[in-house]
């Protein structure tokens, strides 16, 4: 394992090509290459953005994109999750509601300031605007628990908790009469999860509850639009294995007594075989292997990240 590898994404300065697709009747994908996506409704009277990007200049991209294909407002923001990347964009849409889940919201009261500085830190070059962020947080202006349906016009627009996996709040967008979902973070295809706020041990059977809804396409937090019944099931069981050799590795670890450093650098080379080749794999693999730690030793809930905790662990770990 090298021992000078850079912080987080920080050498990760190489611009990503952007792919704007029509996934279904009304869903489009904003990809750029393994960067965090965007999953777009376009109903009836007005659109519906999910996930945000990091900053308003990063939305302003894909403001432009959707004013390509239609001039309908864009009346809703979902925040799929709490991370900065995915909603300090939200300013950039000028949307009537901006919505998510009341655990989604309790998450930035306990720790949105936190991993506002964290994020900006591991991901320079996505937010090389960050001027363009309104100080403060993002805050919803409607929250739900389980289940909000919305209606776009005749198009049913469903906001869905499946569960907890990568992070408590986790909430998918499903069109129910095309079978079309944008699933944030908790599904990812090519790119490693990234699982430091993750519930490893609840992860996998939110998966299956993603796949029991049998989509016919998906928006991945990262990755490729899965455009077939067979892509979604293929990003599904990329990602349930990931988390599951994570923690299986981890466990074994902590269940021989070994600290985590030792615990890392063993889960790393069991894993980079599999999965070095994704996207973010050195990002992520420390703030992983640290939350599987974690939880394996007991820690149900997910442990602040802070700037200076993302420093201290990546010492620690990648010397």
């Amino acid at each position: 394992m090298s021992q000078a590898k850079k912080f987080a994404s920080q050498a990760d300065m190489e611009e990503k090509k952007v792919t704007f697709s029509q996934i279904s009747e009304h869903a489009w994908a904003y990809t750029a290459e393994g960067d965090p996506n965007t999953g777009i409704v376009i109903g009836d009277d007005c659109v519906l953005v999910a996930d945000t990007q990091a900053t308003p200049a990063m939305a302003a991209d894909v403001v432009r994109r959707i004013r390509e294909v239609t001039d309908k407002p864009i009346k809703y923001v979902v925040l799929t999750h709490y991370h900065a990347v995915r909603v300090l964009g939200a300013a950039g849409y000028d949307a009537e509601h901006i919505l998510a889940s009341q655990d989604t919201r309790d998450l930035i009261v306990e720790r949105g300031e936190q991993d506002k500085a964290s994020e900006i830190g591991r991901f320079p070059r996505l937010f090389q605007n960050v001027e363009t962020v309104p100080p403060g947080l993002t805050w919803p202006t409607m929250t739900f628990t389980g289940k909000m349906t919305l209606w776009l016009g005749k198009l049913e627009v469903q906001l869905l908790q499946l569960g907890r996996g990568h992070t408590k709040g986790d909430t998918v967008v499903w069109l129910p009469q095309e079978r079309a979902l944008l699933s944030g973070d908790l599904v990812e295809f090519g790119a490693t999860p990234y699982a430091g706020d993750a519930y490893f041990k609840d992860w996998p059977q939110t998966l299956d509850n993603v796949a029991a809804l049998k989509p016919a396409a998906l928006v991945p937090g990262r990755g490729a639009a899965l455009t077939t019944p067979e892509a979604v099931a293929e990003g599904l069981t990329g990602t349930r294995d990931f988390i599951a050799d994570v923690y299986a590795s981890v466990q074994e670890g902590v269940k021989a007594g070994r600290d985590l450093n030792a615990v890392y650098k063993d889960t790393y080379e069991k894993l980079k075989p599999k999965y070095s080749q994704w996207v973010i794999f050195d990002h992520c693999m420390p703030f992983d292997v640290s939350r599987a730690y974690d939880e394996a030793s007991g820690h149900v809930d997910p442990r602040v990240w802070t700037a200076e905790r993302d420093v201290e662990m990546w010492k620690a770990l990648e010397g």
